[in-house]
């Protein structure tokens, strides 16, 4: 289908699994597919709804002014925190939920509570925020990267079980930009070998695989709350579970290794503890921003799946591929990838300019972590020196290459944000008919 005559396919129907799809004549607000792009002098669109977050009103003022009325901004014992905390856990459907400062915190908190230290190994994705690494270097524990499945952009889970030593302690899946990994692969795999599934969730506020939450499958969940993800309170973090004495190991953890506010959780993870507790006034805003998530939840799908359905009409632009599972993707990126061979030999970084300047942001996403200075450093730190000794680093480095996370990186991927995906249905059309305005013009974009 996408080798079809271009203006054979505008406006003609055609078949998509088992539904039928109209591919809408996209001609609007100066946005028609046939103009030039604004690159080469044409008209860009000068009003687009995708502008603006975080979307609030008067209930987050109100709340906010109750809780600072109140004289208890701390979490210990607040009142607002335990019912953001019990609101929480019913919505993802998991027993217990334990707020923190942030998401990163959130995977340190389990990681403490794990007693992950020098020594242990972590299998995660190379393509991930550079928090899933950090947590990890902070306990001196050795992050062993996994490839990238290209069609996904998730974490290729059949290369994960080779990845595995005596060594290994955890499996740490992300959901990366709301959609789910492989997590039937990831599970059976964390079962056979008897390992802790963490998943971080950061990015995956309402993603589903199978009907069920991201965050809930694993032993814990970890989730972000900070100023760009879907449900936000500028920092903030949870982590989850169904395992009730796990989730008092993470309190104690976090609460400085004192247990409970009113009773003795114990020591938890031993004689290790921090101070990563979230704030009255942090919960209240996530209790406010929780009315609106059901609802935007749904407009982003419905975007993202229009959005998708017409790039898949368009040679060279192919939107990230779901698992089966997948339920639901949160979508707090709609990733994609380029094939500039569709596009007269254009450089991604021009056409990225090029739907810049036609008003749309677009980004080429994650780079190659595994590959970058930060964390090749690793390999002569001292302390790790110390810790692995320098033939275990050296083998370490041999042993993150990701040679197809390196060409997705490279040369193909793009994402746009999830409040791009907030935007009205005709929005999506006008990307569209962007992205099909460059690529008519696209050997004019690679001359000049």
């Amino acid at each position: 289908m996408k080798s079809m005559n271009r203006r054979r396919f505008i406006g003609n129907s055609v078949k998509i699994g088992a539904g039928l799809f109209v591919m809408p004549t996209i001609m609007m607000n100066g946005m028609d597919s046939n103009n030039k792009p604004a690159l080469l002098g044409g008209k860009s669109a000068s009003a687009w709804g995708f502008s603006r977050w975080p979307i609030y009103d008067k209930s987050e003022e109100s709340s906010l002014v109750k809780v600072l009325n109140s004289g208890q901004w701390g979490r210990l014992g607040g009142q607002v925190s335990p019912a953001f905390e019990k609101e929480y856990a019913k919505l993802l459907g998991v027993k217990s939920c334990l707020a923190v400062s942030s998401g990163t915190s959130a995977l340190y908190t389990m990681l403490g509570a794990l007693d992950i230290g020098p020594g242990d190994e972590v299998i995660i994705p190379v393509y991930t925020f550079v928090a899933t690494y950090n947590v990890l270097v902070q306990n001196y524990a050795l992050p062993v990267f996994v490839d990238t499945d290209m069609e996904t952009f998730q974490i290729d889970a059949n290369k994960i079980e080779s990845a595995i030593t005596q060594d290994t302690k955890i499996l740490m899946p992300v959901h990366i930009g709301g959609s789910p990994a492989d997590m039937d692969k990831i599970l059976s795999i964390g079962k056979k070998h008897k390992l802790p599934i963490i998943e971080d969730a950061c990015q995956a506020v309402m993603g589903e695989w199978k009907g069920e939450k991201l965050g809930s499958l694993g032993l814990g969940g970890a989730f972000s709350f900070q100023s760009s993800k879907n449900l936000n309170c500028a920092e903030g973090g949870a982590i989850t579970s169904n395992d009730e004495d796990f989730i008092k190991k993470c309190y104690t953890f976090h609460n400085q290794g004192q247990g409970g506010a009113s009773t003795s959780y114990g020591t938890g993870a031993g004689t290790r503890g921090t101070n990563l507790r979230i704030t009255e006034f942090q919960s209240t805003l996530l209790l406010a921003q929780m009315s609106r998530l059901a609802e935007q939840a749904k407009t982003r799908s419905e975007n993202a799946i229009y959005l998708s359905k017409m790039f898949n009409e368009i040679p060279g632009i192919t939107p990230a591929k779901l698992y089966k599972g997948t339920t639901n993707s949160a979508y707090h990126l709609y990733m994609f990838r380029y094939d500039k061979s569709h596009f007269a030999g254009m450089s991604r970084p021009r056409f990225i300019q090029a739907l810049a300047a036609e008003g749309i942001p677009c980004d080429a996403g994650y780079g190659q972590m595994n590959k970058d200075l930060y964390v090749q450093g690793l390999a002569k730190n001292p302390h790790y020196l110390k810790v692995y000794g320098e033939h275990k680093m050296k083998e370490w480095l041999e042993r993150i290459n990701c040679p197809q996370n390196d060409k997705l990186t490279s040369e193909q991927s793009l994402w746009f944000t999830q409040t791009m995906l907030l935007a009205p249905k005709s929005d999506m059309e006008k990307i569209t008919a962007a992205v099909m305005k460059i690529q008519k013009n696209a050997a004019q974009l690679v001359k000049y």
